[in-house]
């Protein structure tokens, strides 16, 4: 009975690291944010904003919006126009008031993509173009949107360790399409600015001025497209030190500050708190301004929306050199799981081994003298 207890107690121990439960340790860290590939996505327009802490849900731990800003701000800026972070993903149909209020305390403005509803002071970036992945992706979709209304389309490269395929064609169609690519920090903060310039006429001389940014999203220095009508030819358009304002191309689709000429009119592009000088050859008699919520008078825009982005070489090997703009929101990835396993394993080993020994040793033993006894 004795040799049966034993043999059931070692077994037990060799086998209960198996069914151990595994734990997380402490949060790791992606050093690619810091690194040569996060500074080639921001200077292609991408931006970094935040998506919480893996594994964690955002609406039941709130702890984790400002840990997320903070960790992004650690290790790299959030755009070429601002350090910090103003997007935030959600995933969640409904932000409740109390994350709300995380989130705008924490200087986030923008939430999405599955989100439905969320307290005033928050925008919500709507997932409205499908996927990217190979399969999923929808080019009608996308080819039907509204005029001047931002396409969000989703990506995530990995799911665990499944490895998600991108689809080649469509990227390759969205490359060769009229449109903005932007992201969703960007998008907003254009829109903001184009709306707080304005226009005035003095004779032969258009003064264009962008003043503060309203709302609160004075943190990132967005330029702003407006359009103004006149009929008089354009001589010049420069800024108040009379340097010229770089020309722009009907086939430029990032956003960048500049000018061009339209039909009865001109397309000025300017960063906030500056002004635009434009001297026309005549005195019109009156002009027209609208702001665009589009950059170039382009059709609409459109972003991908890297999620959980734990590992930003993973998420982003498939696009080196393209032309679409990112928006990728970060997670905190969790370190390495090491789990009881193996430490379990290790101290059941200590136990298990000496056991067995003696349980063998007085096998021998009591086989050797029921073999005298005979």
């Amino acid at each position: 009975m004795g040799g049966r207890l034993t043999t059931l107690i070692v077994s037990v121990l060799l086998c209960f690291p198996l069914f151990a439960p595994t734990v997380s340790g402490d949060w790791g860290s992606d050093t690619w944010l810091s690194s040569v590939i996060a500074k080639e996505r921001l200077d292609s327009g991408d931006e970094f904003g935040c998506h919480g802490y893996e594994g964690v849900e955002t609406t039941e731990e709130n702890w984790v919006i400002a840990s997320c800003k903070e960790y992004l701000e650690g290790l790299t800026n959030a755009s070429r126009w601002g350090a910090s972070p103003v997007s935030f993903g959600i995933n969640s149909a409904i932000v409740d008031s109390q994350t709300g209020n995380s989130l705008i305390y924490s200087g986030f403005q923008i939430v999405g993509d599955m989100v439905a509803e969320a307290p005033e002071g928050l925008s919500i970036a709507v997932r409205n173009g499908a996927s990217l992945e190979k399969g999923v992706a929808d080019k009608s979709l996308i080819a039907s949107a509204e005029e001047d209304s931002l396409i969000s389309i989703h990506w995530r490269a990995r799911i665990d360790d499944l490895r998600i395929r991108e689809d080649k064609d469509v990227i390759s169609w969205l490359e060769g399409q009229q449109v903005w690519f932007t992201t969703w920090g960007e998008w907003h903060h254009h829109r903001s600015s184009g709306m707080s310039t304005s226009a005035s006429l003095d004779g032969s001389t258009v003064s264009i001025q962008s003043t503060t940014q309203s709302n609160g999203m004075a943190s990132w220095a967005v330029p702003g497209t407006i359009m103004v009508k006149f009929d008089s030819p354009v001589l010049s358009v420069s800024d108040t030190e009379g340097n010229d304002l770089p020309l722009l191309s009907a086939d430029d689709r990032k956003l960048i500050v500049g000018w061009r000429a339209i039909e009865g009119g001109i397309i000025v592009t300017q960063s906030p708190q500056t002004t635009v000088i434009v001297e026309l050859d005549g005195n019109p008699e009156r002009i027209e301004t609208t702001p665009l919520a589009t950059f170039n008078d382009l059709n609409y825009s459109v972003t991908i929306v890297g999620h959980h982005t734990t590992n930003l070489f993973r998420w982003t090997q498939d696009f080196s050199g393209t032309d679409l703009t990112f928006t990728w929101l970060i997670e905190r990835p969790s370190d390495h799981v090491v789990g009881w396993k193996l430490p379990l394993f290790a101290a059941s080993m200590l136990i298990a081994v000496p056991l067995s020994i003696v349980y063998l040793l007085r096998n021998d033993q009591f086989f050797g003298t029921r073999n005298q006894d005979r």
